[in-house]
């Protein structure tokens, strides 16, 4: 599993060492150059505040948000969260100024936009400088299969065949979009308008794509923005992150309620609509640019490194072809299916806590103590909480009118190995029952051994 994990995250400061499918147009290095040479806002992606205070090895300072600091004080605990740090307390960093302590647009958005919550600083100082590897949690689809695979005793038989058969539904339901894309990734072109509208169909049937979707346009909103307010984070050591936020609340409805990327879906022309609206320059590239990468990514996240994407079909497939060709892909499904399970509260901590475990073990021998969302480094950092070899501090915090924080009380709670508590929403769309699908040939299988990354 450790080589599982290894893939799973990105150093943005080493070449591209990644194994992937053979055939694909494009190598990740081919990618990591275009990103980073021929973008605009490319060289942030290895030169950016966050990693630089990664990599000194000083004090970092963090802002969290809590929307309860009372049971924080009772408790004398903080609990962690899952998502895209798997098992971490979610924070943005903070700069310390003459004035104070500045946040990172990513928190000041938090602050701004979170007025019911109490903003915390964390101090955490590390016994060394950090590995600036970062968790990429498009590429967890592997350790979710296995995770699965392993605990899957704890389902019942008639919850076994709702997740058999919501998985197989929904791949066949998005086949010939998944093949499209892989031919795409191994270069055979296609119509970007008509790509954006089968993807936009896609979603609904495999929810995952709707992730893969959004990052990539964040990726595409983040390095090529030149607006003023861009350059001004950037000459900060930033990404903006208001541009991705904006664009997933035009694009549905209610998300700054729930932020829930399984109905991230715009068609060809909503999306240019989207783009223009937030920087009109932006329109006219967008949907090759989509085309070219969501297809790369899509091959290299959902199939196991041994395929060759010109040999893999998803028609036609049985779910056991299915999870050998694209482990990654199944278990990102399999992911979705069983957290929309009625009893899934009760399994959530069964299912989630294993995956805690094995990102603490991996970032305390990689010497992590804050992990951060490695699509991107746009910000998104968190704390281990159980990193042996660091201290760490909290203060409840306050804002002064220009934006900066001050530690104003310092709070006698440690972080601990608990998850907080997570419910997932009842899907917003109707797909296929899945007593209108045939029970597959055979129930997905155990994992086969991972190729070293």
């Amino acid at each position: 599993m450790r080589n599982e994990w290894e893939s799973a995250h990105t150093d943005y400061t080493m070449p591209a060492r990644r194994q992937i499918p053979a055939s694909l147009a494009e190598s990740e290095s081919d990618w990591r150059h275009y990103l980073e040479h021929s973008t605009p806002n490319g060289w942030l992606i290895q030169h950016n505040a966050m990693i630089d205070a990664l990599v000194s090895g000083k004090p970092m300072y963090l802002l969290h948000t809590t929307r309860d600091i009372n049971a924080i004080r009772t408790s004398r605990e903080l609990h962690v969260s899952t998502g895209c740090l798997v098992g971490a307390l979610y924070c943005s960093p903070l700069t310390s100024e003459r004035q104070g302590l500045r946040p990172h647009n990513l928190g000041a958005y938090l602050i701004r936009t979170k007025p019911s919550t109490t903003p915390m600083v964390f101090e955490v100082t590390p016994d060394a400088p950090v590995r600036p590897k970062g968790v990429d949690y498009l590429h967890l689809g592997a350790i979710h299969l296995r995770t699965y695979l392993r605990y899957r005793s704890f389902l019942t038989p008639a919850e076994h065949d709702q997740v058999d058969h919501a998985v197989l539904a929904g791949l066949r339901g998005a086949a010939s979009f998944l093949d499209l894309a892989l031919r795409n990734a191994a270069g055979r072109v296609s119509s970007a308008r008509a790509f954006i509208d089968q993807l936009s169909r896609a979603v609904a049937h495999v929810p995952f794509l709707g992730y893969l979707y959004f990052e990539v346009l964040s990726e595409y909103l983040l390095l090529h923005s030149v607006t003023p307010e861009t350059k001004t984070y950037a000459q900060a050591g930033e990404l903006n992150n208001w541009l991705y936020k904006r664009l997933a609340f035009a694009a549905v409805d209610g998300m700054d309620r729930l932020f829930d990327l399984t109905r991230f879906d715009p068609g060809h022309y909503r999306l240019v609509q989207l783009v223009e609206g937030l920087e009109p320059n932006l329109g006219p590239g967008v949907a090759e640019y989509v085309r070219r990468r969501l297809s790369h990514l899509f091959a290299v996240t959902a199939l196991h490194p041994s395929q060759d994407v010109e040999s893999v079909i998803f028609q036609g497939a049985d779910l056991r072809t299915i999870q050998e060709a694209a482990p990654g892909l199944v278990g990102q499904v399999l992911f979705r299916e069983v957290r929309h399970l009625p009893r899934y509260q009760q399994l959530y901590h069964c299912f989630e806590k294993a995956k805690a475990l094995a990102a603490w073990d991996y970032w305390n021998s990689e010497g992590i103590p804050t992990p951060f969302n490695g699509v991107i480094p746009k910000g998104e950092i968190g704390i281990n909480p159980v990193y042996p070899r660091s201290s760490v501090r909290a203060w409840v915090a306050e804002q002064d009118s220009s934006g900066y924080v001050h530690p104003v009380e310092e709070v006698a709670a440690v972080l601990t190995p608990h998850l907080a508590s997570w419910w997932a929403p009842p899907r917003q769309r109707g797909r296929q029952k899945a007593t209108a699908v045939a029970r597959p040939e055979s129930a997905l299988t155990e994992a086969r051994s991972p190729v070293p990354a």
